[in-house]
């Protein structure tokens, strides 16, 4: 749809700016992140430039003198795209291409939104990574998109007497987003249908920063294929598997989008539907990666996301995965200090899988209720009905009736006792 679009081996620059209360130590971590991003997009890095800012330059986000000479520099290296990894607004945008001409100018946002174009599997995922897109690209609107009347077109789509491309092109977009938004709706009363059918489940949501190896522990866990790679936002779409961790206890696990720092506010918005998932669970998994040096950060940018959509009293354990990279006493002894309550696991090898399954066992009796309940041998439709959903620890036969002992969630078994006693 657009020129933005990066591709396979396009030679990349990427820009840092160090102002406020940013440290050189974090804007570096922040633009080997950045890296990482662009080469999952399909770019090639070639260079990077770090300034130091006492203020936004509100023309070109960093001074003019200094635009002047990332152009040049890029041109020398035969870059085509110039990635910022702060948010430019539309203005800062539209006065670097006018001197850049035929370089392309996004920021981090505009990558993700690429990144997330590109690993789009479902309908769902498709939908609402193009109307955060078109959401995105609205207001920055200029000839480096090409014009929609061939890819978003139809009847009253060309343009009227006088009527500017660019103007043809904005209304096609909103007339667009619209659209996306009623399917949207659509698609989340769906998920609302499917969640009231899982009710009486147990059910436990992975979340966790980008490749922390939340596919991988899903299929250590349930022993089922999922799609795996080495690469961030490789998974978009929520996975459901249903996993016995033991005899009596079962859950429904499932597995959403990653989180990162700096996520798309449009991103955020329209990936609202996908964590219902995560919103409706009754344990939260929060999977960091353990052998990075940002687990810290990373930690901190889960719970933000959390709180921005309101999942913030949940239950939740810890995961600290990937623990067989780690060689250092070090790096172990300080983990356990900063995260004491943490699991720490290898979803890869499959270490420590066994605490973990037994936390979760733990946290689900505490959710659980044991009552004893009598029936008459009269009630034997009340009696097959009383069992569903629950577990049957003991069944005594009596002249006159027959008493039962059962464990199951809180609310089913409130409301058995409500029904039947």
């Amino acid at each position: 749809m657009d020129r933005t679009e990066i591709r396979k081996s396009e030679k990349a620059f990427l820009i840092g700016v160090l102002h406020g209360n940013q440290t050189a130590e974090v804007v570096k971590e922040h633009l080997d992140e950045l890296k990482q991003l662009a080469e999952t997009a399909g770019a090639m890095v070639v260079g990077q430039i770090t300034q130091n800012l006492r203020k936004i330059n509100p023309q070109y986000f960093i001074g003019k003198g200094k635009a002047r000479q990332i152009i040049e520099q890029a041109k020398t290296l035969d870059v085509e795209l110039i990635i910022f990894d702060d948010e430019l607004n539309p203005g800062q945008v539209k006065n670097f291409l006018q001197l850049a001409k035929n370089i392309k100018i996004i920021d981090r946002n505009g990558l993700i939104l690429d990144i997330f174009r590109k690993h789009a599997q479902t309908r769902e995922a498709k939908t609402q990574v193009e109307l955060a897109q078109l959401e995105y690209m609205l207001p920055r609107l200029t000839r480096q998109w090409s014009h929609l009347e061939r890819q978003m077109g139809g009847i009253g789509t060309r343009a009227g007497m006088g009527e500017a491309q660019i103007e043809v092109d904005r209304r096609l977009i909103r007339q667009r987003i619209s659209k996306l938004k009623k399917e949207l709706t659509h698609i989340e009363q769906e998920r609302q249908t499917q969640s009231k059918r899982r009710k009486d489940e147990y059910r436990v949501a992975l979340v966790g920063y980008t490749n922390a190896g939340k596919s991988t522990l899903m299929r250590a866990l349930s022993g089922e294929d999922v799609f795996i790679q080495d690469q961030l936002f490789a998974t978009l779409d929520t996975t459901i598997r249903k996993v016995q961790l033991d005899q009596y206890h079962s859950i429904l696990l499932s597995d959403t989008v990653g989180f990162i720092r700096k996520l798309p506010h449009d991103l955020v918005a329209s990936f609202r539907s996908t964590l219902l998932e995560v919103f409706e669970a009754n344990l939260i998994l929060i999977v960091l990666d353990a052998a990075s040096d940002q687990v810290s950060e990373h930690m901190n940018t889960i719970e933000e996301v959390l709180k921005e959509f309101g999942i913030k009293r949940h239950k939740a354990l810890t995961v600290l995965n990937k623990i067989d990279l780690i060689s250092e006493n070090k790096r172990m002894n300080f983990l356990k200090r900063k995260y004491p309550d943490a699991i720490m696991v290898s979803a890869k090898d499959q270490l420590r899988l066994d605490r973990l399954i037994a936390e979760m066992i733990e946290t689900m009796n505490a959710d659980y209720k044991t009552v004893e309940i009598t029936f008459s041998y009269d009630q034997g439709k009340e009696l097959a009905k009383a069992q569903e959903n629950v577990e049957v620890l003991e069944r005594h036969y009596q002249n006159d009736s027959i008493r039962l002992k059962i464990k199951g969630k809180r609310d089913r078994v409130n409301q058995i006792i409500n029904q039947y006693q």
